[in-house]
């Protein structure tokens, strides 16, 4: 019901009660406006709680968006920490010996650990895999291995690294799952 509709309801009253005692039309006039205020005091509590809760809401989007805002970069970067990552592991050990070569892996190390402090100050932290059964929400299973070494649903093996930015998950972590032998 609108403003005009219940201003010409209470016209209507007042005219109604008009025609009858005075007595009685100013009790039902008083009656319908006391109503009238009621319902009005309750849509303005309704407004201001919908303010709050709209209020509420924005701050914690906002708070959200800033804290998540890197994961794009983070995830490309992770690419960058592969290729590193799988560069030293393409150095013999003859080349980590020789004095030319020496400086060349080291900066590379160094690089990498610059890289990986970069994370741990940005929340992004390696998740845990070989050794741990396997949690679909951060481990993705490639391959079933039969072995008696291992409880089946462990995993014993990881082919690629998974990350999560403080509590959501950036990568899973690519891993080979136990089974009976």
């Amino acid at each position: 019901m609108n403003d005009k509709d219940r201003h010409q309801e209470a016209e209507d009253i007042r005219e109604e009660t008009a025609a009858g005692s005075p007595e009685l039309a100013e009790h039902d006039r008083v009656a319908e406006l006391e109503k009238l205020l009621e319902e009005a005091n309750a849509k303005v509590l309704y407004a201001h709680a919908e303010t709050q809760n709209v209020r509420r809401r924005l701050e914690s989007e906002k708070q959200q968006a800033s804290a998540y805002a890197a994961t794009g970069f983070a995830r490309d970067m992770l690419a960058v920490r592969d290729h590193l990552d799988r560069a030293l592991s393409h150095v013999p050990d003859a080349a980590r010996e020789d004095e030319k070569s020496k400086s060349f892996v080291e900066g590379i190390e160094a690089t990498l650990r610059e890289l990986d402090a970069v994370f741990a100050r940005q929340g992004i932290v390696r998740v845990e895999a070989v050794g741990q059964p396997l949690d679909p929400h951060k481990h993705q299973a490639m391959i079933e291995i039969a072995t008696d070494t291992a409880q089946p649903g462990t995993i014993v093996e990881e082919m690629q690294s998974g990350y999560m930015l403080k509590d959501r998950l950036l990568r899973p972590a690519l891993v080979a799952v136990a089974k009976s032998g």
